[in-house]
């Protein structure tokens, strides 16, 4: 989607920092084809407030100068879910964590979403890795950004089995309303969901390689994907953690790394066993119009060749 030779695409980075919506961060600030226009947090991994201070921790790492908004503590209708048994109760556990001196602003994070695609028209790429939140609510007070946004890029959801309950993904089922609000704003959406991620695992040859770098964030990188392991190693029986959020700025920097294909996606909204599943229409059998882009494989090895090239740039 990027042209190293083209003026920068502007992105907003939406998310619920977490382990790997970090690197993500991390991958984004280290890339010269994207201007970060800021970061948004929302609920998930952990509440509001140490997601948004994680965003700072990740912000003061590297002396970024980009602003943070902080967004929803909640999900529209459901009772929070957060996922502490997988990120620790920090949210980032495994490196030692400072304490940032630079705040965060006050505008919330949906109506700094409304104002910077209003004053890009076509040109702004949303990159949410958490609960949709921040966005249902920023399309439902300016519907018209539907049509002014570049794309949605959305790491989340699965075209087959889920990670929190057996049908639903962990971002989806925090939020399946914002999903449905989403999926049917008629915003380009493409999806990164677990059917993907879970081609890209973090073993330990992988992460020696940011050890290797012998900086700060690869020291960082290593530290914090040696604890993210240790879940996947107990569900999965894995050496290393899915590393899922990062595959959304990858494809905007590589996007030959990946194969994928539209289809028709909903979210079950409903009470039972499946609330919160991505109902995807993987063969088409319903007819109905496909609605997202959906990520179907990735080369492995050149995303984490990126990934350890990128966080190397970093002193």
């Amino acid at each position: 989607m990027t042209d190293s030779a083209a003026v920068p695409l502007p992105v907003i980075l939406d998310g619920d920092p977490g382990h790997d919506d970090a690197l993500n961060i991390l991958l984004a600030l280290a890339s010269p084809e994207l201007q970060v226009l800021g970061l948004t947090t929302v609920f998930g991994n952990v509440g509001l407030d140490r997601t948004t201070l994680n965003a700072r921790i990740t912000r003061e790492l590297i002396g970024a100068d980009v602003p943070i908004h902080a967004g929803a503590d909640r999900p529209l209708v459901r009772p929070r879910i957060s996922a502490e048994a997988v990120h620790g109760d920090s949210g980032m556990d495994g490196p030692d964590l400072p304490t940032p001196t630079r705040g965060v602003e006050g505008q919330h994070a949906a109506h700094f979403i409304i104002e910077q695609v209003r004053a890009r028209p076509g040109e702004v790429v949303l990159v949410p890795t958490g609960p949709l939140t921040n966005l249902a609510l920023a399309l439902r007070l300016a519907p018209d950004i539907a049509a002014l946004v570049r794309g949605v890029v959305w790491m989340g959801g699965s075209t087959d089995t889920g990670n929190w309950t057996p049908a639903a993904e962990f971002n989806a089922l925090a939020d399946p309303h914002a999903a449905h609000v989403v999926f049917t704003s008629g915003a380009p959406l493409t999806m990164f969901g677990l059917n993907v991620t879970h081609q890209a695992i973090a073993h330990p040859a992988r992460v020696a390689a940011f050890r290797a770098l012998g900086t700060r964030v690869g020291e960082f990188a290593a530290v914090l994907l040696e604890f993210f392991a240790e879940h996947h190693r107990e569900r999965y029986g894995w050496e290393g953690g899915a590393l899922h959020d990062p595959m959304t700025v990858a494809w905007l920097l590589r996007p030959e790394l990946f194969e994928s294909r539209p289809m028709h996606v909903a979210v079950d909204l409903t009470d039972g066993p499946s609330a919160g599943r991505t109902v995807a229409d993987v063969w088409n059998v319903t007819g109905q119009p496909q609605n997202v882009r959906v990520a179907t494989a990735v080369d492995a090895d050149g995303f984490f060749a990126l990934l350890v090239e990128r966080l190397g740039r970093y002193p």
